[in-house]
Formats: C-alpha cells, structure tokens, sequence
C-alpha cells in the first residue's frame, strides 16, 4: 500500500491535463446554457477537482529528472489555473480556521468585490448573521469527518444579498499540514423584494432601499447607476445641512439627533452617535486625541437610531446605556482621528458588548460597519457609527466620504452650540451679579421687579436696576449701559455701585446721578438711568426723580388715570458739565411708579413696527388693579406676544406701589 497515488510518466500527465481542459470547458458552456442544472454542475466540478488533485500528487516524483520537475512545477500552475480559477462555478479555498485562501473570479463577482479583498477574511464574514452560526458549525464537521456537506447560505453581496447552495469538500494539498475546504456555490439566485418582505423586511420602508435603488437594483446602464449614487448622497448632504443650521440659535441635542435620524433613514439601519462630555478644557470641550485623551475624556453615547418596530426600539434603549470602550471600533477611531470601514463584520464584537454579554453587533444584525471621527479641524469631540444589516449592500468608500463630511458638519454645530452655551453660562452668571438676589422689604411700599434677557446672542446685557437705602429714605435705580459683553458689564457694576455708594451721602437723585458720571466719564461707554428717591410718610410717599437721557418714569393712579414723569438729562458718562432732568411726584395709597428700560419700547413685531410707548400705557392701564407682581407679568406677556417671543434686546422692568396704611 502507497501513501501517494502512482506517479506518472509526463507523456501520460501532460495526457490528463489536457483531457482535463476539456472536460473544464464542457461544464463551463453547460453551465452557460438556458435554464442550467446547476447542481449537478457543481456536484461534476468537485469531482473534477478531486481528480486534479490527484494529478498533482503524482508530479514532482523521484524518476522525473531536473528537466521533468521544472515542467511539473509548470504543468501545476496550468492545472490550478484551468481547474480553479476558470471554474465555471465561485470557488473558495478555506484553510482550518476558515480563513479564505483564495478565491476565482466567479466567487469575487459572486460577492461584487475583487479576489484580493476577499482573501485572508474569515468566510463567514460574507455570509449574512442569520446563516453565520451554521456555517461555522458544517465547515468544522467537514474538517473533522471529510464527508462533504451541502448548505443553504445568504451570501452579502454588493448590491444585495445573493442565495445559494454551497457544497464544502475537506481537500489535501501536497505541502499544507492541515487539511483545508473547498467551497463551491451553486443554484444561486438574488433575492426579489417579495423574499425581502417574506423575510420580515418591507423593501420599501428599509433604510438602504433608496440606496440599493439608486444602484439600479432593478437594473439599468452602470453610468447612470453611478450618477443616481451620487446624486443621492449629494441630497443626504444637502439635506443634512438644511437640518443642522435650521436653528437660530445652535442646539447640540437637536443637532445630534437630526443627523442620527437622518442616517438611519437613508444610508444605514442603525446609526450611533458618542461624543466626548463638555468641560472648562476648550469650546468643544475636548482635548488633543491619543492615549492620553483616551484615559481622560470619555466617549459618551448620545443618541442610538434604528429601525421603529418593537424589538429595535427596545434594543436602541439598551445600546444607549453602552458607551464605547477601549478596543471598539468608535473608541479607536475617536483615538486616531483615522476614519475606518468594514464592509464585512468578522468580529461581532467591534463595537463592544451589551451588558448581557451578546455582541452589539449579534444584537442588531450588523454585518457591514463603518465609523468616522467628528472633529472641527483642531480637535475630535465624537464619533459617528453607522451599522447596516447588509440586505441592500455592504458600505464603500463613498459612503464613508458622505458619513465624514456630515461628521465635520455636526463637529462645527456642536462646537458653536456649546460655546454659545457657555457664554451664555458666563452671561447668566455675570448678569445675576449685577442684580439684586432679593428685593428689600420697605416698609409702606411694595416693589417688584422683572428682567428678560434677549433672544438673540449669548453676551451679558447692559440693564441693570437696584432698590437701596439713602441718607434720607430709599431709592430706586433702572438703568441700560450702551452694548454688551464682559466690557458693558464692567460700566454697569460701576454705575450701580457707585449709585448706592454715592446715596448714602447725598439725598437728591440728581446729585446721585451726578458723581455716577465722574466715575464713568473715563469709560469708553455711557449709561442711561432714571433713579427715584423715596421720602416715606404716613399718607404719601414723595418720590424724587432724576434722569440721564433714559425713558421717564410711569405712574400708575389708583384709579388708573397714567401720567408720565419728565424727561430730560443726558447719558451719564459722556460730559463733565452733567445736568440731570428732575422732576417730583406725590404718591397715594393704591399708585404706582414703574420704570423700565428702553428694551420695553424697542421691541418689534414681524412687520418692523416697535412696541412703543402708547402700547405699554395702555398694557398697564389694563393692569392697573393688579399687583406690582401683577403688572409686570402683563407687560410681559403682551410685549412677548407682540414680537413672538423675539427680543432683540434686555428688558427691565422695576415697580413700586404705595400700599394703604396699616390700622395697627
């Protein structure tokens, strides 16, 4: 007994070789005729095979001489070439661990990818989630036993998955150890859209449909299968754009899940947003990317976007809770800052694990994954998961551009967003140290107060107002600095601390106002103010006014007659020679002295038209049997309703009533 087949004479191989051929190109032209029987093809193919991997064995034998070998070793290549890669059927060479060797030309076409893509990727990474276990389970039965065996497999191919029966055959080849497969598929057919729906799947409604379409899934010339792709992921970008800046004023949760909306809906089944947690490091809230960033900012998942029915939503709300860890696919490229694409999914584990232990991947379905950084330039902030189920194609290249280019777009929003935001922090902090905390109680008088701050821009206002002891009793300051930001907020602490310092040796509001103007005259910006001195007494309450070219004080009578003060004055910081407009008014129980900002008066409707003053008469007159509280909270939805909620400007607004004497 021979461990080895007999060798033969080179006359008697170069014999079989060339019967071979022929035989190779009898079943390559039944393969090509209408309505082929495919299987038996197949089943003619493998034994053809077999028999060329006899031929093999005997070449390269003791009594071939030097010259006989170097025609053996040609005589090999030629036979591998007509026997494998002109197979007239997709052949794969797997080796133990399942791992694609090599592949023919049918096979590559097969999967819509070239030969060189395919080889060294686990075969099962082209095989769709469902058929993937089974696989696995077949291939090692055929390593252990050498029987052959037959299986239904979805294969993922470009455009769409492509079923088929595969035959695996354990084969020998003279100088591997281990034994390895071959793979023969056969009886192939790509599924229509009814099989989709069969499956569980509306064509229709599934994310890639829009993109298998514009491939021209139903056929058509590649030209303009090209162009349609393309136009499409032009309008996903358009689209996205008209989605992220459709905000007056930035929104980083709303910006976040408009894009994973509109990902999910149209490249891929599900989409995965994780970002780095703002902090005091930068306006995005991030900092230079490598190991060190790794340790110390995070990644956090943001939003997860899927399919609606039951079962995706409740796994979208568990992927939410898992945020990226080291060695996943989105910690890596947030790391890197280096996008990354797999078309095919070999680990189901590349984007981590649900905490029941199951891969995210196995979880949803995914066999095709891609990720890209969200970065503005100068630093990463996020990343950008997109996870596709493959029924429509696995993602290339021109995804990934699309995917990157919306990434830099969010990465900009989101850097704009949460700078506003922490301006806009810095603003209301600021803001609140130039007001009161809490009005002081005076005895005999009710005060009330109320500030809205602009709709538009993120700066500190210039309004300020305080109720403050003097010499004599108590005084009411509102006043409106010229701009705004950190150099505005300066003049108005000054202005209203050097108000409340000067009245406590000067009784007069034009006094008062008066060294507030020395103080602000080296100042680049100047101030306008109306103060109310109030001299308290058992019936009235004589209230002293002064004004710095602002809007004069309102009263409010008891029976709702309005008259308003003087004006007159200048903007206090702007000349040495200061003259104030003064003016007195005799309060009773039961009126009201308002004073307010020009914000009030300044507000505008759709049409341009301001608020104005006869508006604001007319809204207090309307009030008048209101609290002070009262009062204000209707000037305040009035004026909100005029201008629809856009004020282009900070609005103060300060009230005092005399209340009747107490009978204790």
């Amino acid at each position: 007994m021979h461990d080895r087949p007999d060798q033969l004479e080179p006359e008697s191989l170069m014999r079989e070789i060339s019967d071979l051929e022929g035989r190779i190109g009898e079943l390559r032209q039944a393969a090509g005729v209408p309505e082929p029987d495919l299987r038996v093809t197949l089943d003619a193919a493998l034994v053809e095979l077999e028999l060329a991997l006899t031929v093999l064995r005997t070449m390269g034998g003791e009594h071939i001489g030097e010259q006989g070998g170097s025609a053996a070793a040609e005589n090999e290549r030629r036979v591998l070439r007509t026997v494998f890669q002109d197979a007239p059927v997709p052949l794969f060479l797997l080796d133990r661990n399942t791992s694609v060797r090599r592949v023919n030309r049918q096979a590559a076409m097969l999967l819509g990818t070239s030969s060189g893509y395919v080889s060294g990727k686990q075969f099962t990474a082209f095989c769709d989630m469902a058929t993937r276990a089974a696989v696995r389970s077949q291939l090692a039965a055929v390593v252990r036993t050498g029987r052959r065996r037959r299986v239904q497999v979805r294969f993922l191919g470009r455009d769409r998955p492509v079923d088929a029966v595969v035959t695996f055959a354990r084969v020998w080849i003279r100088g591997e150890p281990d034994p390895m497969v071959m793979v023969a598929a056969g009886s192939t057919n790509t599924p229509t859209d009814d099989t989709s729906a069969q499956d569980g799947q509306d064509p229709a409604r599934s994310p890639r449909a829009k993109v298998a379409q514009t491939r021209g899934a139903q056929g058509g010339p590649p030209d303009d299968e090209a162009v349609a792709t393309i136009v499409h992921r032009m309008d996903v970008l358009a689209t996205a754009s008209e989605l992220l800046l459709d905000e007056p004023v930035f929104n980083e949760t709303v910006a976040v899940r408009r894009c994973a909306r509109l990902l999910a809906a149209e490249l891929a089944d599900w989409a995965f947003i994780d970002l780095t947690v703002p902090s005091g490091g930068g306006p995005a809230g991030a900092a230079p990317t490598g190991a060190h960033v790794a340790g110390k900012i995070p990644l956090r998942r943001q939003v997860v976007m899927g399919p609606e029915d039951e079962h995706s939503v409740e796994a979208a709300r568990t992927l939410e809770e898992v945020d990226p860890v080291d060695g996943t696919l989105p910690h890596t490229v947030f790391v890197t800052r280096q996008s990354a694409l797999r078309p095919h999914v070999e680990s189901l584990d590349v984007l981590g694990v649900c905490p029941d232990g199951q891969p995210v991947c196995g979880k949803i379905g995914a066999t095709s994954v891609l990720s890209v950084p969200i970065e503005d330039g100068d630093r990463a902030i996020g990343t950008i998961t997109l996870a596709a189920s493959g029924e429509y194609g696995p993602f290339d290249l021109m995804d990934l551009g699309v995917v990157q280019r919306l990434g830099r777009y969010l990465a900009l929003v989101i850097r704009a967003a949460r700078l506003y935001r922490r301006r806009a922090e810095v603003a209301e902090t600021l803001q609140a140290g130039l007001l009161p905390r809490v009005l002081p109680t005076i005895e005999g008088v009710t005060v009330a107060a109320k500030y809205l701050t602009a709709t538009h821009g993120s700066e500190v206002g210039g309004d300020f107002y305080d109720v403050f002891r003097t010499e004599n009793g108590w005084g009411l300051i509102l006043g409106d600095v010229c701009g705004k930001g950190e150099d505005a907020a300066a003049v108005t602490a000054t202005a209203r601390h050097c108000a409340r310092l000067a009245s406590r040796w000067r009784s007069r509001p034009g006094d008062v106002l008066g060294i507030v103007n020395e103080a602000l005259l080296d100042e680049d910006r100047f101030v306008t103010a109306v103060m109310a001195g109030l001299t308290v007494e058992t019936e009235k309450v004589i209230v002293s006014l002064g004004t710095a070219g602002h809007p004069p004080a309102i009263v409010v009578r008891a029976d709702g007659v309005i008259r308003t003060a003087s004006r007159g004055g200048v903007p206090l910081g702007l000349f040495e020679d200061f003259e104030p407009g003064l003016d007195t008014v005799d309060l009773t129980a039961g009126d009201t002295l308002i004073l307010h900002s020009d914000g009030v008066l300044e507000a505008c409707d759709m049409m341009r038209q301001e608020f104005g003053q006869e508006r604001l008469l007319e809204t207090l007159a309307a009030h008048a049997g209101d609290t002070p509280q009262g009062m204000l909270a209707g000037v305040e939805r009035v004026l909100l309703e005029f201008c629809d909620g856009d004020l282009r400007d900070d609005v103060s607004m300060l009230a005092m009533r005399v209340e009747p004497p107490s009978l204790t």
